[in-house]
């Protein structure tokens, strides 16, 4: 009886393992955004509360943040993070189009833009912002 619980622990660990990463690993990268906005504007602020949403895990209240702080106007610079946090959002939950576009827009801004080494690496939008900019 034990081995066999234990060989069940042992299957779900690893099937744990094969799930996409959460976006919670890479907040450390969402706090270095979020401390370089530039700008005072509405917008400004909107991009704060975005990637402090993002931060904490809540994904929905963070696109629509960082989609109005595009909305409301922000700084070049802030225009890329915003899209980059947006293109993460839409990729976590399967909607890779919308991931493709967000990218594009951040690399229509930035076309120089890149991916912090912990973003570059994860396997869902490491590879579409790959294809992305390799098809500028």
């Amino acid at each position: 009886m034990t081995t066999r619980l234990v060989m069940a622990a042992a299957a779900a660990a690893l099937l744990a393992a094969c799930e996409t990463a959460p976006m919670k690993e890479f907040t450390s990268d969402a706090k270095s955004a979020w401390g370089q906005i530039t700008g005072s504007s509405k917008g400004t602020s909107a991009l704060s509360t975005g990637l402090k949403q993002y931060d904490d895990g809540d994904y929905q209240p963070a696109a629509k943040s960082l989609q109005s702080a595009l909305d409301q106007g922000v700084s070049t610079k802030d225009q890329v993070t915003a899209h980059k946090y947006l293109a993460f959002i839409h990729c976590s939950v399967g909607r890779t189009g919308s991931c493709r576009e967000e990218f594009r827009k951040a690399l229509a801004i930035d076309p120089s833009m890149d991916l912090a080494p912990a973003e570059a690496g994860h396997p869902t939008w490491g590879p579409i912002f790959r294809s992305v900019k390799a098809g500028r």
